[in-house]
């Protein structure tokens, strides 16, 4: 076989020229004798006009492709060629179209299926938009790639069809929706590239019978459920990529079947604690990540001795142990862990010429600057070491391999030009020096610090794929452009990216953080095709989640300030952390381009002027300043008096039983919070909870409270409980009760809140006529939202991330103006009898209970999600879960709410209170909201985030809902039938009261809670 294939320098505009000029020439073709079907030549006209330019010309004798008129010349990397097959000396047939890094826009060619003998086509990085055509099923491809361009839509299920693929590419286009299980049908597939899309759903099984496959990659999408045991078939497969895939841990245990693989990247999944998976048997392993996968227990002693293992990332996980002092794994250059709580030496076994390794983060132990890691001969190999041992003064975490440090004097401002050069900025408040980093090209593990300004970096991770010199992708540069010299360059780290300074002033700071998407352009090309995609913490705060640059600019090469007002430093250490959790492309404009940019970073006190305590000053300036000090000291002198007598004045205020404004929680005697109850009287009795009794009180300003009496199987000692009770008095938020304060006295643990006028929603929806309250619609729809966005916050948005466990209509109560707030956050853990995270201690209420976690004791923020669909339920039928009997077939209000969106009869299921003024749009919103969230499995439940912005409208709520028959068959809902035959048996006697039927039992199965992972303990991922 004879195959001819042209690479050309002609433009994108030149690629379709000939259309007009050279229709002749094709007419001369049909007469003389070509060694190309006539055809297959007019097909390939029409596929040049279908993708809209006219300025190539193809050559039927010669299969190539020819330049007509004078165009601007084409991108030096793009790459256009026909292939044809010439096996039979008279007639030749195209067998491959390459149109490659060209921009071209347009859609793909229906008319590719008029190649019959086309076998191969790679139109990667251009910007075509569309799907792919129905006509391509009727082929027989075997290798298609769509790389990088602007494809949307679902995955079409005609693809199924083409079962000759042995090689399909669709990373970095916009397909959504679920994966069509027809794909499944390609038996012959090899290569399934979907990374960067957005798809949604669990994987098919059908993916099960692809045995072929030697490279699976998913990396950035939306998928749900857990990783699938179906893998186990893929014996063939040799790479495996699951990096922020929405897949959920844990690991499927037959995982060591995959005896070929040679790269698994598995990372930034949501995962219950899992031990390291077993990979002994993967004797080819090259490439091993497994970050933030909420590992725990020690790294086994087999991965030191695995002797293909080049990469090893497990950054950022749980992991304990130490390094061993012999490794045997010859080839490892590479070595990630940041992030875990390692302990031990550092052995010399690790530290090898060329190699880059990663230790920040740790609990590594240091002896002395002598020992071999802070020796100057170790220093042509990458080794970072930021903060990778825990010392009694912190600040020689920042410091490693010196002796001792303090600082000789403290900053009140920061100016640092990242990846650049000094540079002199002017803005309102006069001019500033940028500081530049520039000298400081980076690296895959890299510790920077400046000794005389006592500010520095830390750099992890390596640009996977990227073949180039490493270091050039740690700064970045635009050198032409019009933007502000501060724009013109930036650093940019794989993984995560630290900025430091260990010697600051206490106090608050106003934080400007610099960015301009430089790597990407703003153009019609397929370099504007680019998403970079990172999160934001600072002082151990996350403050930006999934942050895009150029989301915020709506362009890329636009500067962009985002300031962060109020940030305290309290221990003379500001930290500024950037981590790239998977998101985004990482192939544009080339592989190895994303993880965390930033440009400049500028950090001044709130209260104080800026000085590094470096320049030389001239004697009348010192004389001003020593001049302006003794006036300051007398203000300050003066305002302390003034702070000194309002301080014990607020202590006399608070110990004779008032409220100041104070945010955190104080301590109440428990002699005024008697006289405020008058003794806990019954008369002042408001409610019962799981927790205790609940006392309405009055202080002596007047102001009412609530008094929570918890029962004393909730104590764990003072000291514990003052400690929980303080986290909790953090977490603010309107849709949150507030916490006022707390006593600790003896035998009593009594919590002060604020009382809320209306009592509980469960009252106002279905107490007594007399205390039930008239909610109309749009205050019932504002209720949902309301209780919505307070567990969003509890999950997603506050420091201290917190589960619940028990959301029902009487946790939430009604202030005067019937807004909701969520009561008895945080309580949970105080009622846990063992001081670990694995519990096997259920607290919850039946009927609200997630099946997983009534029946296992699996806690998740999931469960959470669970008990608010059943009171979204409530809300809308006005009918309590816990007394609805069981009718026509229906064990409880769900499943009537199940049944009756089945049959789309939801009037059934709305409160007759409500009368016919509804916004029917809101409450089948609702409805369908809520039966999303009581899906069978936790992992097709939306996050609380997602309910909120599904209720609000800035997303689309997912067709699927569940039938009735998965209630009734799973047996994940047996505590449902249980809680029917329940009540049947007592409907007798009356039925239960909601706060009667809470409960804290043990799992059968002695399930186990989520832990917290390592970002979560350090206040790093929310």
């Amino acid at each position: 076989m004879v195959l001819f294939t042209t690479w050309s320098n002609m433009g994108v505009a030149n690629f379709f020229a000939f259309l007009f000029i050279a229709l002749s020439c094709f007419q001369l073709l049909r007469i003389s004798e070509s060694k190309l079907p006539q055809e297959e030549v007019d097909a390939l006209q029409e596929i040049i006009s279908t993708m809209g330019s006219a300025y190539w010309k193809f050559d039927a004798d010669s299969c190539n492709i020819e330049m007509v008129g004078l165009t601007r010349e084409p991108p030096a990397e793009s790459e256009r060629s026909i292939g044809c097959d010439c096996t039979l000396d008279t007639v030749c047939h195209v067998v491959k179209m390459t149109l490659k890094r060209l921009s071209l826009p347009g859609i793909l060619p229906p008319q590719l299926a008029k190649l019959p003998f086309l076998r191969e086509v790679d139109f990667a990085y251009n910007c075509f938009t569309g799907s792919i055509p129905k006509e391509w099923a009727s082929t027989k491809l075997a290798s298609i790639s769509l790389l990088v361009n602007r494809l949307s839509g679902e995955i079409p299920k005609h693809l199924g069809n083409i079962t000759t693929l042995t090689y399909l590419m669709l990373e970095a286009n916009q397909f959504s929706g679920v994966f069509p299980s027809e794909i499944g049908q390609l038996i012959n597939l090899q290569t399934l590239v979907l990374s960067s899309n957005q798809l949604t759903g669990n994987l098919p099984l059908s993916l099960a019978g692809l045995q072929n496959l030697t490279d699976f990659r998913i990396n950035n999408n939306n998928f749900t459920g857990t990783i699938p045991n179906f893998i186990q078939n893929w014996q063939l497969l040799q790479r495996l990529e699951m990096q922020a895939s929405g897949l959920e841990g844990p690991f499927p245990s037959n995982i060591s079947l995959l005896r070929n693989l040679a790269q698994l990247r598995i990372s930034d999944i949501n995962s219950p604690t899992q031990n390291f998976p077993f990979l002994e048997n993967m004797a080819s392993l090259t490439t091993l990540v497994l970050r933030n996968c909420n590992l725990s227990g020690a790294i086994p002693p087999y991965i030191w001795t695995m002797m293909n293992l080049v990469v090893l990332d497990v950054s950022f996980n749980m992991l304990v142990g130490e390094i061993p002092t012999i490794i045997s794994a010859r080839r490892i250059r590479y070595i990630y862990l940041t992030g875990n709580t390692l302990s031990g030496s550092i052995p010399n076994s690790i530290l090898k010429d060329g190699s880059s390794i990663d230790l920040s983060y740790n609990n590594f132990t240091w002896q002395d600057d002598k020992q071999p890691a802070c020796q100057d001969d170790i220093r042509n190999m990458n080794l970072n070491l930021f903060r990778s041992s825990i010392k009694e003064n912190k600040l020689e975490e920042y410091v490693p391999c010196s002796k001792s440090f303090s600082c000789p004097r403290y900053s009140s401002c920061l100016h640092i030009n990242c990846g650049g050069k000094d540079v002199n900025v002017k803005d309102d408040k006069g001019e500033s020096l940028y500081v530049g980093d520039i000298d400081v090209q980076g690296g895959t593990a890299t510790y920077f610090y400046r000794n005389n300004d006592h500010w520095g970096f830390s750099s992890t991770g390596d640009f996977m794929d990227d073949y180039e010199a490493q270091n050039i992708r740690y700064t970045v540069s635009l050198p032409s452009s019009n933007m502000p010299e501060l724009y013109k360059t930036a650093r940019v780290s794989p993984i995560s990216l630290t900025y430091f300074h260990n010697c600051m002033e206490n106090g608050n700071y106003t934080v400007n953080l610099h960015f301009a998407e430089i790597q990407f352009t703003n153009d019609k090309t397929y370099k504007s095709l680019g998403i970079r995609i990172f999160d934001i913490y600072v002082q151990g705060k996350l403050i930006r989640k999934n942050f895009n640059i150029e989301n915020e600019t709506n362009a890329a090469e636009k500067p962009l300030i985002l300031p962060l007002y109020n940030i305290s430093i309290t221990n003379n250490v500001l930290e500024i952390r950037f981590y790239w959790a998977g998101k985004g492309t990482t192939r544009i404009p080339d592989a190895g381009v994303y993880g965390p940019l930033v440009s400049a970073i500028s950090v001044v006190s709130d209260s104080r002027l800026c000085s590094s305590g470096e320049k030389k000053v001239s004697v009348s300036i010192i004389i001003a300043i020593v001049v302006g000090s003794l006036c300051l000291v007398l203000l300050i002198s003066a305002f302390i008096w003034w702070k000194w007598k309002d301080f014990f004045r607020g202590k006399l205020q608070r110990k004779e039983g008032t409220i100041d404004g104070d945010t955190q929680a104080g301590n109440f005697s428990l002699e005024h919070i008697r006289a405020a109850t008058n003794d806990f009287s019954s008369a002042n009795k408001i409610g019962e909870g799981g927790f205790g009794p609940v006392y309405k009180g009055q202080l002596l300003d007047g102001t009412f409270i609530a008094v929570k009496q918890l029962s004393s199987k909730s104590r764990q000692g003072n000291r514990e409980f003052i400690n929980e009770i303080g986290l909790i008095s953090c977490v603010q938020h309107p849709n949150l009760v507030k916490l006022h304060g707390y006593c600790a006295e003896g035998e009593q643990l009594l919590l002060v809140y604020e009382y809320l006028e209306n009592n509980s929603l469960a009252r106002a929806l279905f107490g007594s006529e007399n205390n039930q309250l008239k909610l109309d619609w749009p205050t019932r729809f504002r209720i949902c939202i309301g209780i919505a966005k307070g567990l969003a916050f509890l999950h997603d948005e506050s420091r201290f991330k917190i589960v619940h466990r028990d959301i029902k209509a009487s946790n939430v109560l009604l202030d005067s103006k019937l807004n909701p707030k969520i009561s008895d956050f945080g309580l949970a853990k105080l009622d846990e009898a063992e001081k670990t995270h694995i519990s096997t201690r259920v607290a919850g209420t039946v009927g609200y209970m997630a099946p997983e976690y009534a029946l296992w004791g699996y806690l998740t923020p999931k469960a959470d999600v669970y008990s608010f669909g059943v009171v979204a339920l409530e809300v809308v039928s006005g009918k309590s879960n816990n007394n609805y009997l069981p009718d026509d077939g229906s064990v409880c209000l769900l499943d009537l709410a199940c049944h009756l969106n089945q049959t789309q009869n939801l009037v059934g299921l709305i409160d007759e209170r409500l009368g016919s003024d509804l916004n029917w749009m809101e409450v089948e919103k609702v409805v369908k909201v809520a039966l999303l969230c009581t899906n069978a499995s936790p992992s097709l439940r939306p996050t609380m985030s997602e309910v909120v912005n599904m209720l609000e409208g800035h997303i689309d709520i997912p067709e699927a809902i569940p039938e009735p028959s998965t209630y009734n068959d799973d047996l994940r809902f047996k505590a449902l039938r249980d809680l029917s035959k329940y009540r049947s048996e007592q409907s007798s006697g009356g039925n239960p009261s909601q706060d009667s039927m809470t409960h804290t039992f043990s799992s059968a199965s002695g399930g186990n809670t989520r832990t917290t992972s390592y970002f979560e303990d350090q206040g790093l991922v929310q």
